[in-house]
């Protein structure tokens, strides 16, 4: 059995938002590295955007781990951000409702823009 592999990127812009960029699958055996991943340097993470361009793959792991961040962004008053989400990835979050509850943006530059919190 071949186990997935994750890569991620990360920084945190001069506002604040920490920026992921996630490459490969998300998985049972991947969605540790994505949990930590989503925890600032300072063991925060009140605005995130997450850009799921080079994910070829997600399960339920994922949903879990995006719902979790999602309830903690927004337990600080934040929000979570999802961009450039693959075709599969957003069926996958249609079908369990989570794109009516995380805001899907075609790129990163719209997921950071100021003027999407409106």
């Amino acid at each position: 059995m071949r186990q997935a592999h994750l890569t991620v990127s990360q920084h945190t812009t001069a506002d604040g938002v920490h920026v992921l960029t996630l490459a490969g699958e998300i998985d049972h055996t991947t969605a540790g590295t994505f949990r930590q991943a989503l925890t600032a340097d300072d063991g925060s993470a009140q605005y995130t955007v997450i850009d799921f361009r080079d994910v070829t793959f997600m399960d339920s792991s994922g949903i879990n781990v995006l719902v979790a961040a999602n309830n903690a962004a927004r337990a600080c008053d934040g929000w979570l951000r999802l961009a450039h989400t693959p075709t599969r990835v957003q069926d996958l979050l249609r079908i369990v409702g989570l794109d009516d509850v995380i805001e899907l943006y075609a790129t990163l530059h719209q997921a950071l823009a100021p003027e999407a919190a409106a």
